[in-house]
């Protein structure tokens, strides 16, 4: 049976298991047998290691890069993130509340109330300036509103600003105080007055939700720059949650509260 020499390039194909099996020409075989399995065990090392360096580095390796990023932030550090974003959140929805009552004291209810002139503005000398801040309003009775003003040469003035807020109250001047008679509620005018309240409560929660927003989207700039991880950012955002619900229910009670003012007989 005659022999056959393998080439290198032959041998480095086979493999490693195959490679003692070789059959060997006299005077060189131990020479070609070493040079195939030393062929053989680079070739399939460099296959080997080139394998791996493929899949591990965008798989493996940048994953495990990722969570120690994301793992940078301490409890504490989140905590303090928290603490920060939503404190500013809840100044700001507190606001909103307080912006809600003082137009719900706008709207006129069956009795007399000062907080009905709070947004009349007069042009006093060409400016305008709140009616509050050149007159003194007080209530005689729970009908009447008198509107005094420190300077009497604004007297005219003031009483056609009133008149033009069309705030359903009728004036009288006597020269030198303005007397606001407000009439009694109609039930056509308490139901007008009912839908008012209840777009004045509406933009209140657009207001607290507006504000969520903004909150939400600081927890996301921080998770952009790894400084909070996805789940951070998804906890954080359920507490915030609770808190804007609790502004919503706030809304609620004081647009109810005023409701049952307006009804009142």
């Amino acid at each position: 049976m005659a022999l056959h020499a393998v080439s290198p390039a032959a041998a480095s194909s086979l493999p490693r298991a195959l490679s003692g099996r070789l059959p060997q020409r006299a005077g060189c075989g131990c020479l070609a047998k070493q040079s195939v399995l030393m062929s053989s065990s680079a070739n399939f090392t460099r296959l080997q290691v080139g394998t791996v360096g493929f899949v591990s580095r965008p798989l493996v390796l940048r994953h495990l890069d990722k969570r120690a990023v994301l793992a940078h932030a301490t409890i504490e550090e989140i905590e303090a993130e928290k603490s920060i974003i939503e404190d500013q959140a809840k100044e700001k929805m507190e606001k909103a509340i307080e912006t809600v009552q003082s137009n719900f004291d706008t709207v006129r209810t069956g009795r007399a109330n000062p907080a009905m002139f709070d947004r009349i503005e007069v042009e006093y000398y060409g400016t305008p300036v709140n009616l509050k801040s050149i007159a003194q309003i007080s209530t005689p009775d729970a009908t009447s509103l008198l509107i005094q003003p420190y300077d009497k040469s604004s007297l005219k003035l003031i009483e056609k600003t009133i008149v033009a807020a069309n705030l359903g109250v009728s004036t009288s001047n006597d020269g030198e105080i303005i007397r606001a008679t407000v009439p009694p509620l109609t039930s056509d005018r308490r139901k007008e007055l009912a839908k008012t309240v209840a777009k004045l409560a509406e933009d209140g929660k657009v207001a607290i939700r507006n504000i969520r927003r903004d909150a939400i989207k600081a927890y996301d700039k921080l998770q952009k720059e790894k400084k909070l991880s996805e789940d951070n950012v998804k906890d954080l955002s359920a507490d915030l949650q609770k808190v804007t619900d609790e502004y919503m229910k706030k809304i609620e009670s004081i647009q109810k509260q005023k409701e049952q003012e307006l009804m009142k007989i």
